[in-house]
């Protein structure tokens, strides 16, 4: 049979990239197995979809290290342990170093259009209305490798929503949100075939 992709998923929130990808996977959509979820506190309210669904949950707090290296020891450790291919961020809000061995191997999706609307403070909502204020017409998602830098790696795939004359950042933050649940679960499906290879900044899919 088979062996089927291994990924870390890591939260800070209300999990809801989470229960997408394990509707995805019950679905027979995502070839993955999620050997463990991570959350940045214990009040992480998407632990509960981890914990449904038999999946083994750490709680990492990063105010109990001294040091971002150790830190990021904390945080990766565990995945090494559980065999992870690959470490998926899915709403989570931490600066984490990534060591040698997981360049690359780290991907994370931003509500926006990297470069625009991202950065150090530019999540959730910000971001949302960081668009409407400046006049965008064009929003939507990135799929990206994690780098040393925020929402800085090579960009694997975006998806494009318009951006209304109506909108605020509720109804915009929906609208990206939907382009999210269709362009994660790809870039994962990707990762486990083996579609991805990166050239410098150049993610190429074959």
């Amino acid at each position: 049979m088979e062996s089927r992709l291994s990924i870390a998923v890591w939260i800070s929130g209300g999990g809801t990239t989470l229960r997408n990808l394990l509707e995805k996977q019950q679905a027979g959509l995502l070839n993955l197995e999620i050997s463990l979820v991570i959350a940045s506190k214990p009040s992480a309210a998407g632990l509960q979809y981890a914990t449904a669904a038999g999946i083994p949950t750490l709680v990492v707090k990063k105010s109990e290290y001294e040091t971002a290296e150790d830190y990021s020891e904390a945080m990766f450790q565990p995945c090494r342990d559980a065999a992870v291919d690959y470490v998926v961020m899915g709403g989570f809000l931490k600066h984490v170093l990534i060591p040698d061995d997981y360049v690359n191997r780290v991907v994370n999706i931003h509500p926006s259009l990297i470069p625009a609307f991202c950065g150090h403070g530019m999540y959730g909502q910000h971001v949302h209305h960081a668009v409407i204020e400046y006049g965008a017409k064009l929003s939507g998602c990135t799929v990206h490798f994690v780098d040393n830098e925020f929402d800085h790696g090579p960009i694997i795939l975006q998806r494009t929503v318009p951006v209304r004359s109506d909108d605020d950042a509720s109804d915009l933050a929906a609208r990206v949100f939907q382009a999210e649940c269709e362009a994660y679960p790809t870039v994962l499906q990707w990762l486990s075939t083996g579609k991805i290879t990166i050239e410098d900044r150049q993610v190429r899919i074959s």
